[in-house]
């Protein structure tokens, strides 16, 4: 799972029963390679060009009248049908906006990542997950654009306080299925084999409260150098995973120490923390849509080609509206899961005692990803949704109150090493 469920959270082990290394010296933050910052200044132009045309695909569409155009041709085509017009509209959308996106996402994601030695992805891979990702697109757009347009005719004064409320429930489905029949749409996942370390990783997970979780190994190497490890899963359908690239790139105690990490945020409920904030933003975006669109729609009519939010064509307002509401909230809600994931990283090292693991873990992340310990304001602001390397290294290299005597933050929810 991940926190935009990234594309995939940066990932962190924990180690069953290891005994810190006495006098070992702590591990510095390594400085950048001016390469990382070459690669990290890109990465925030991507991020601005990224955000630009995500508003101006639906500007271009209200503004010159396209958005109209097309809902009128979908009503056509449907017969005025309300379900088919609305979901051959919004499939059309989806399809538009994706086919336009599509050279930048090239741009990033393969020409750049490889000019970087960051992707192992072949044209073939990349191009295979755009169409899967297309196509996952379009058929969540048809089964629930007619959620909130339905609620908007139905009760235009409150459909704002129930379309979040109904979906909230179909994002929390979202995060059951997506491990289960998502994820391996894009990746190959197969049973960790038995050895030492699955044993350890298994007596860890217990002692954590996580019993018969199954164990899975992830293909990430087919897609990027990237490695870490994610627990999912709801209701017996928990799920320890691997990618292969940790299994090659860290060592035992490292792993252990990633595993602890992402079994905090299962554990411990994080995964409904991330619900009450979407629950929240949705909450909010509504709110302006239904404060902001109506006024909008008055001023621009002429120029729109609608009068009425409940139209099919009325979608990219409520998408531009929306994406501003996120934008302005990033930084809120980043400030969030960096919280939660600097405790999952108390977690690890609670449950581990491995100071050492943790930071050569971090330490091998900024290698391995051209990371930079600590990045500048535009990333720490709109793209950091983990602490920065540096302060995690460094919160790995102190955190030891294991050996002070001091009480454990967690130490209630993790049972003693046999």
């Amino acid at each position: 799972m991940t926190w935009r469920l990234e594309r995939r959270p940066l990932i962190a082990l924990a180690i069953f029963a290891a005994v810190p290394a006495l006098g070992a010296e702590p591990l510095p933050v390594p400085a950048p390679a001016q390469e990382a910052l070459a690669y990290h200044n890109a990465q925030d132009l991507f991020w601005l060009a990224g955000q630009a045309l995500a508003f101006l695909v639906p500007t271009i569409l209200l503004f010159t009248g396209w958005s109209a155009r097309l809902s009128g041709w979908a009503r056509r085509v449907t017969g005025g049908h309300w379900y088919p017009t609305l979901a051959l509209y919004g499939a059309l959308y989806t399809l538009i906006a994706g086919i336009v996106e599509l050279p930048m996402s090239y741009a990033h994601d393969y020409v750049f990542a490889h000019a970087y030695d960051q992707s192992n992805q072949t044209s073939a891979k990349w191009a295979s997950d755009q169409v899967v990702g297309l196509a996952i697109g379009l058929v969540i757009t048809v089964l629930v654009i007619w959620i909130p347009f339905l609620l908007i005719g139905r009760s235009p004064r409150r459909w704002w306080l129930w379309s979040t409320a109904a979906l909230t429930p179909v994002f929390i489905l979202g995060l059951v299925i997506s491990p289960i029949w998502i994820a391996p749409l894009f990746n190959s996942f197969t049973p960790l084999p038995d050895s030492p370390l699955k044993a350890k990783i298994e007596a860890e997970a217990a002692r954590g409260g996580l019993k018969n979780a199954t164990i899975l190994k992830m293909d990430q190497s087919t897609d990027s150098k990237t490695f870490g490890a994610y627990v999912a899963g709801l209701g017996g359908s928990e799920r320890i995973v691997l990618f292969d690239t940790a299994l090659t790139t860290l060592d035992e105690p490292e792993i252990l120490f990633v595993v602890g990490h992402e079994m905090k945020h299962y554990l411990l409920n994080d995964v409904w923390k991330l619900v009450g904030i979407y629950a929240g933003l949705l909450l909010v975006g509504f709110f302006a849509v239904d404060r902001l669109a109506c006024a909008a729609i008055r001023r621009w009519s002429a120029r729109f080609g609608f009068t009425d939010l409940a139209d099919p064509a009325a979608l990219p307002l409520l998408l531009v509206i929306f994406g501003l509401v996120s934008f302005i909230a990033t930084p809120i809600i980043y400030m969030a899961t960096r919280d939660i994931e600097h405790e999952a990283d108390r977690f690890g090292l609670e449950i581990t005692h491995d100071n050492r693991a943790a930071a050569s873990t971090f330490v091998k992340r900024q290698n391995e990803a051209m990371g930079v310990p600590y990045p500048g304001w535009l990333e720490r602001t709109f793209r950091l949704d983990h602490p920065s390397l540096g302060d995690r290294i460094t919160f790995a290299n102190t955190y030891h109150p294991w050996d002070e005597g001091k009480p454990l933050v967690y130490g209630d929810r993790i049972k003693p090493a046999d």
